[in-house]
This record gives structure tokens, sequence and C-alpha cells, in this order.
């Protein structure tokens, strides 16, 4: 029943209808000493210094504290919306267009499992908390989202109209809203924190605004914006979010594509149908082993090439960095010849072949 009046209010809210009456105040009680009895409503009460033990309705709140989370959240923006006296607008998704930086690296419920659930919440119970939205800077009747990304394409995938507060807002205004937005809802990940700070610098925002944006110091913005320039941006996207991957681990990576060799390596992981196929957290793993050298999948058993009477005369070595053919003791040079000459020809019709 509490679960529903709180809809009900959030929904009153949004209505413009009157609030609920509050509640009356308990009775008023005299302070009391340690050991002393207090009364309640002329009841008796235990002694305050007494040990009280779990009831089961203090035990069912405690559980219920996860599923009132989100409604609370959402209770802190309208209140906001409120203080300000700012009305909530319904708006054809067509005309909200992404803020001019992006910040998540998500997929929809491929790297955010949270995205799910939250489109059967909107589906469900409808949107309870709006976006916040500009008047779009060059597109007349358009609008540009300071947040409330999730929500948006949330709201889009469901084919809705999206529930909006429309400010106006500078672009340093609008990244400062975003930032909040992010860091109060669900926290970026690091590469998405980085990635985040680069294009923030590269437009020409101040460092102070965005380290205000992200809520950090001048030395992590530092290490930010060092990994974004040695991690490439399409790498960064390809692999995704990756929070667990953590700060470390993204800098040991930015050390290890210094080299030309490594950047060409990570070409040739994300362009694997295993890396296209696997989770966020697994194509990082994947990026890295290739590079540090530590990927057990490659540490394999030579491969005998035989020839039609089933002779042995070569074998291929897939257990290192770099793959060789070994051919066996004995070949005719005139066979090694040849066969230079072969795969030469066979490498340039490949190469013809994969840049047409």
């Amino acid at each position: 029943m509490a679960h529903n009046n709180r809809k009900s209010e959030l929904r009153a809210l949004f209505s413009g209808s009157p609030a609920a009456t509050p509640p009356q105040a308990a009775p008023e009680q005299k302070p009391s000493v340690p050991g002393e009895l207090t009364s309640v409503n002329g009841r008796p009460a235990a002694p305050l210094d007494a040990p009280r033990a779990a009831s089961g309705a203090v035990k069912a709140m405690g559980l219920s504290l996860g599923n009132i989370t989100r409604e609370a959240e959402e209770a802190r923006a309208l209140r906001e919306v409120l203080t300000q006296s700012e009305r909530v607008v319904s708006l054809d998704t067509s005309l909200v267009e992404a803020s001019f930086v992006e910040d998540r690296l998500t997929d929809g419920e491929v790297d955010d499992p949270d995205f799910l659930a939250l489109v059967e919440s909107i589906r469900e119970n409808g949107q309870q908390s709006p976006i916040l939205v500009r008047p779009h800077p060059e597109k007349q009747g358009h609008y540009q989202t300071a947040y409330g990304h999730r929500r948006l394409k949330a709201v889009r995938r469901l084919e809705l109209q999206v529930k909006a507060v429309v400010r106006t807002l500078s672009d340093d205004e609008l990244v400062l809203a975003q930032g909040k937005e992010n860091a109060e809802r669900r926290n970026l990940s690091f590469i998405e924190r980085a990635l985040f700070a680069a294009t923030l610098a590269a437009r020409g925002f101040d460092r102070k605004v965005i380290g205000d944006a992200l809520a950090v110091q001048k030395s992590e913005l530092s290490r930010l914006l060092q990994v974004a320039d040695s991690v490439p941006h399409h790498l960064a996207r390809a692999i995704g979010p990756a929070p667990k991957a953590g700060r470390e681990r993204w800098m040991a990576i930015g050390v290890l594509l210094e080299r030309d060799e490594a950047r060409e390596q990570a070409e040739q992981e994300i362009g694997l149908s295993r890396f296209r196929e696997a989770d966020t957290d697994q194509r990082f793993q994947f990026v890295f082993n290739r590079l540090s050298g530590g990927n057990k999948q490659d540490q394999r058993e030579p491969r005998d090439l035989q020839d039609a009477a089933g002779q042995v005369f070569a074998r291929l070595r897939l257990d290192g960095r770099k793959p060789r053919i070994e051919f066996v003791a004995g070949t005719d040079p005139t066979f090694l010849e040849q066969a230079v000459e072969m795969l030469a020809r066979y490498h340039a019709e490949y190469a013809a072949r994969r840049k047409s």
C-alpha cells in the first residue's frame, strides 16, 4: 500500500494536483533519562536503555529500501523542478537530440544491463522523472539534452513522448548539469570519463569546468586526459565502457599502445568475430591479453603440413606473437625457392582482395 501511495504522490506532482495531506505530528513526549520508563498515549514503554530486538516490520523496511531507491531519485528530480517553478512538458522524441558531447559508451542492453529494466519500468509506470533539455542553439524548434539520455532512449524505444524540463543553458551550464546527473545516477566508467574529458578539452572548455563536471581533482583529470591521448578513440569505443577494467588497467593498455606494432595487433583483435560477440569487459580483456602476450588461446600445438601422400614436409607454429612455418630437415632447396615465390604471389593477391 505504501508503495502505491508513493506512486500516486509522484503522479500528482506531474499533474499539478494538490499534494496529499501531511501526516499529523506524533504526540509530544517528555525527554527521559536512561533507565526511566516513558509513556505514549498513557501506556508505559520499555526503559530507553533496554536493548531492542529488530521487529518484523523493521526487517521488511530494510528489504524494501532497494525497491524505493529509484523512486527517491525521481522524487529528488521533481522537487528540484518544483523548487525552480519550472513546468514539465511533453516533447516528441524526434525533436530532442543528445548533448553535443557524448559521455556514455553503452550500447543499450548489450553493455548496460539496467537499460531493459528502465524500459520495463517506464512501460508499466510511465516516465516518473523528467529529463532536462535546452532549446537547440542551431535548430529552431528542436532541443538538446543536458541529462536523461538513458530515459530518452527508453521512451523512444516505447514510442512515447518524453517528459522534459526546458531550461535556457549555456554550454558550460549544460556540461555541468550533465556531469552532475551522471554522478548522482550511474557513475561513468574510467574510459567514459576519459573520453568525456578529452572531448570537452578539444572543444575548448576550461580545465576547471571539465574537472567540476566530472567532480575530479587536477591530478585525476591529468590521468584521464593522458589515457584518452594514448588510446585511439575508435578503439576505446569498440571496447565499450568496460566498468571492471578500472584506471590502472586502462593506463597500462595506454602504455602498451605506444608501440606501432601493438596498435596493429589491437586493430586485428577488434576485427575478430569473438571480439564483436563478447561483452564489454571481455572485449577489454581480449585486447589487453593480445597486447601483453597473455592470450592463452594462442598457445597451441604445432600443426603438421602434409602432402598428398601424407608425408609431413613442414610445421605451422602459432605458439607466440609471430606465427611461422618450419620446413623439415633435408627439404629440397629448389622447393623452398618455389614455395617462397608462391607465398609472395598469394600474399599480394590476398592483400589486394582485402583492400578492395
